[in-house]
């Protein structure tokens, strides 16, 4: 329920339009994600010690109460400045949420003894929250036919602060040393506990630099409402013809579980999706929106594998740090994507993909001695 409800914000897929309705440019608004992504750079870290120094469903509450302020903001002052501050919010709120969660998730199930369960409960979450985005975009047509942005703003504040709610009552593992403490000190010991272990740890480097690479290429989902109109569906209907991308990123996530990287490892299917992609780009017609949809069910599936690897991986008590550090580091392969896209196109993204599923062919060593 709460994967459902924390993504099921009816102002997703419209706060651009939010944006360019209050007259920014579309340099202000680039502006504006770059703040974001700034911000999300710059808190990573921290936010993933504050979690595991005290709470990951506290960290999880804390990002839904953030968020809902950041939403807040932007409809009372809907300026340049109002959204720069909101953006700041919401990405501090989004690192709150990077590692928390997937610590709570891990840590929950190694507590129960079903840890090797995790790819599949970590592809079913994934899996609702992208199914989300299907009642999300009903929502904001019918509440901005309703009431226009401050009715969809509203809705999605309250929304924020329901899926708070629901994340403290979500079970939370005992952590014996990695809990409480005393701010400071012990936070620092936190964090160099976590970045220490990245730095000594070859698997766990690697983990974390092959999740980071493969995060970040999750960018090319904002470009593929230009390839529909590039490939010549009409604008009224690239909504309805988008919906089975995550549709079937939501089934590739799913199936993650089932698709264990012990059995048969990742490294093929991410390279299959990219030659895919690439010969929907080289093909250039409207039917290659199948080929996007293909291509998004191996992306997410891999997606999933690569979570579960570096989860598996870590042995310290700083989980939620060093999946922080991951959630930081994705923001190159996101620079990568949008350089690659602005000098050719979805053929040399691609190829960007193509390299990143060299990096996946070789295992880590703990999931080598663990078959």
């Amino acid at each position: 329920m709460w994967a459902l409800i924390s993504n099921v914000i009816p102002l997703y897929p419209l706060y651009a339009l939010l944006f360019a309705h209050a007259g920014l440019s579309q340099a202000a608004i680039s502006g504006l994600f770059v703040i974001w992504s700034v911000c999300g750079i710059a808190c990573q870290v921290p936010t993933g010690v504050l979690a595991d120094r005290f709470s990951r469903r506290g960290a999880l509450a804390l990002a839904g109460v953030g968020q809902a302020l950041a939403f807040g903001t932007w409809i009372v002052r809907p300026s340049y400045a109002g959204f720069a501050t909101g953006f700041v919010l919401w990405g501090v709120s989004g690192t709150l949420m990077t590692g928390s969660l997937q610590a709570l998730l891990y840590d929950g199930l190694a507590a129960a003894g079903a840890a090797d369960r995790y790819a599949r409960v970590r592809g079913r979450v994934t899996g609702i929250e992208l199914l989300a985005q299907i009642p999300a975009a009903g929502a904001a047509t019918a509440l901005f036919v309703a009431g226009g942005f401050a009715l969809v703003g509203w809705v999605s504040v309250g929304m924020c602060l329901a899926w708070a709610a629901l994340a403290l009552t979500l079970p939370e593992a005992p952590r014996g040393d990695a809990a409480g403490g005393e701010f400071g000190g012990e936070f620092l010991a936190t964090m160099r506990a976590g970045l220490g272990e990245v730095g000594a740890s070859p698997d766990v480097r690697r983990a974390v630099i092959v999740l980071a690479a493969l995060a970040g290429l999750d960018a090319i989902e904002e470009y593929f409402a230009l390839l529909a109109r590039a490939w010549g569906i009409p604008t009224v209907a690239i909504p309805v013809a988008l919906l089975g991308i995550p549709l079937a990123g939501a089934v590739g996530a799913w199936w993650a579980g089932r698709a264990s990287p012990e059995r048969w490892g990742a490294a093929w299917p991410l390279g299959l999706g990219a030659v895919i992609l690439g010969a929907a780009g080289v093909l250039h017609v409207a039917w290659g929106l199948a080929g996007v949809a293909a291509f998004y069910f191996l992306y997410r599936l891999v997606l999933v594998l690569a979570d579960a690897r570096l989860q598996d991986v870590i042995e310290g008590p700083a989980r939620a740090t060093v999946t922080s550090v991951a959630g930081m580091a994705d923001e190159v392969s996101v620079i990568a994507v949008f350089a690659a896209w602005a000098l050719g196109g979805v053929v040399l993204v691609a190829l960007v993909i193509l390299a990143v599923s060299v990096l996946l062919r070789r295992r880590p060593q703990a999931l080598r001695q663990s078959q």
